[in-house]
């Protein structure tokens, strides 16, 4: 990977950019990521002000160890110009294009903040990039958007968006979804970046949320968009993985350290082959494990 460092990207928490109250208190709830939203939440009277918001709150506030994301408006509209700059200036880690359905669109993104990078004296290639797919056009477009520039950080799916674009609705199920969820993990994944679901936005029905978030890390999504704090540790509960996976992975691990002592290219564990599919998923179980602070430094469980 290029900008996409390898770290947890289990949450990214919406959080309106004319909000200030929601806004300062963001960084306490230890989401993976946090996405200052300067599009769909805030009304048109208050568009500036709400970038001005952003812009010292990125300077200025504490957000622990989130990422920090901040959507800008739509290249189709007046908004866009000044959203790039303000926040390239700001310091903002990755930028979220709403509406992306081309290549062409991510690359005018990406020489807009190199741009502004060279007039605010900002190191070049030091801010990501991130589309959001929510047509049928960026779907169908997701393999060219998500290899489009080195700083591509993740896809995301909207689902809102896409249902609406589809002449449909959200349903329960998430059969209206199957096609673009799939579409863009697929992409994600040959392109090597991250892939995140979209919000589930009935904090009412909490059993339907475990279901959806089971669902889509079954898929393969490194994680999810979500619209509420209480949330973040629902996503975490299944994306976290158990003491068995754990315990599997360190004997992966201990295999590997056997094989290497032993001078043997051939990595066996129980009879059985270990191949290099098995090796990576250990690595990335591990690295969830001591980034979630569920083992400690020698490897002790500390978790639940």
């Amino acid at each position: 990977m290029s900008y996409v460092q390898d770290r947890l990207r289990r949450t990214m928490m919406f959080v309106p950019g004319n909000n200030p109250a929601m806004i300062k208190d963001a960084g306490i709830y230890g989401a993976d990521s946090i996405m200052l939203d300067l599009e769909d939440s805030v009304s048109l009277p208050e568009k500036d002000a709400a970038r001005l918001l952003v812009y010292e709150a990125i300077k200025t506030v504490d957000f622990g160890n989130s990422e920090v994301v901040v959507r800008v408006n739509g290249q189709d509209t007046p908004y866009y110009d000044e959203d790039v700059k303000a926040v390239v200036k700001a310091g903002v880690d990755v930028i979220r294009l709403p509406k992306t359905e081309s290549a062409a669109m991510v690359q005018k993104l990406v020489n807009d903040v190199e741009a502004a990078e060279a007039e605010y004296g900002i190191e070049k290639g030091s801010i990501g990039v991130m589309a959001a797919i929510e047509s049928a056009k960026g779907v169908m477009h997701a393999m060219e958007i998500a290899e489009a520039t080195s700083l591509m950080m993740g896809l995301a799916v909207s689902g809102e968006d896409y249902t609406s674009d589809m002449h449909t609705k959200r349903y329960p199920d998430g059969q209206e979804l199957l096609f673009a969820r799939n579409m863009v993990l697929q992409a994600a994944r040959a392109a090597d970046v991250y892939a995140f679901d979209t919000v589930f936005s009935n904090m009412n029905d909490a059993e339907g949320f475990y279901r959806e978030t089971n669902y889509i890390h079954e898929l393969g999504f490194d994680g999810k968009s979500l619209v509420n704090p209480r949330q973040i540790e629902m996503v975490n509960s299944v994306f976290n993985p158990s003491q068995a996976d754990i315990e599997e992975a360190f004997n992966v691990q201990n295999a590997i350290a056997e094989a290497r002592a032993k001078g043997s290219g051939v990595i066996s564990m129980n009879g059985k082959m270990v191949d290099k599919p098995i090796v990576a998923k250990a690595s990335r179980v591990l690295a969830t494990a001591k980034a979630s602070h569920l083992i400690d430094e020698e490897g002790n469980y500390l978790g639940k």
